[in-house]
């Protein structure tokens, strides 16, 4: 990436706030039950609350965690969708981790937003993008295809045009084996349990149950 190029987590948050106001604060989203609103306050909380964010992975906060979003949402619209804009405020860890915590972040959040609605299209990347986005992938796809008894192998088309996408594989060799195809983004988002994805499943079917069996995400 050229030294003077935005972060991908820093081109996918702006292009999100451009969706967003776009599609206005009450298209729907990948994300079950939210609108664009409700997914922008989380966004903020998720940044600007670290003491409320916790909730997010721990049960004990997560009631805490959605009073905080639910005030955030009353907002008005355009002030959401400045904040979100603006990154994280100067006392969230997230500030100084922005390329590493927000990509994945603000990529599927965007695409949650693009794929709420019917119509959408795949997006063209970069291949350095590519590069990023599949390790990301097969990093939060490996957290979960543990628990899957196959082996599964997760592979990008051969015209990606990169070495360093290659394929990953898990689970013992004589397992019933299972083969995931797809473009990176769309790894992405199957990994993070979106089903608004082009995707290829095959293989044996035993495999193919065993990994529909296993909730996807972190």
């Amino acid at each position: 990436m050229r030294p003077d190029r935005p972060s991908l987590a820093q081109r996918e948050r702006s292009a999100l706030v451009e969706t967003m106001r776009a599609v206005g604060p009450d298209a729907p989203t990948l994300c079950e039950g939210w609108t664009t609103r409700d997914l922008a306050a989380h966004l903020i909380v998720r940044e600007g609350r670290p003491d409320a964010a916790a909730g997010v992975v721990v049960p004990a906060f997560a009631d805490r965690l959605e009073q905080i979003r639910l005030r955030e949402a009353e907002r008005p619209w355009d002030e959401l969708l400045a904040t979100i804009a603006a990154g994280a405020p100067w006392y969230s860890p997230l500030r100084y981790a922005d390329r590493v915590a927000n990509t994945a972040e603000y990529l599927v959040h965007h695409e949650d937003v693009r794929r709420g609605s019917a119509g959408w299209t795949p997006r063209d990347f970069p291949v350095e993008d590519l590069e990023r986005v599949w390790s990301l992938a097969t990093t939060v796809a490996r957290t979960f295809l543990r628990k899957v008894r196959a082996r599964v192998d997760l592979r990008a088309p051969g015209d990606v045009g990169s070495p360093r996408i290659s394929p990953v594989s898990t689970g013992a060799a004589l397992a019933p084996l299972v083969s995931v195809s797809a473009d990176p983004v769309e790894m992405l988002l199957w990994a993070f349990g979106r089903d608004e994805v082009e995707i290829d499943i095959s293989g044996a079917q035993r495999g193919i149950d065993a990994l529909r069996a296993v909730p996807r995400g972190l």
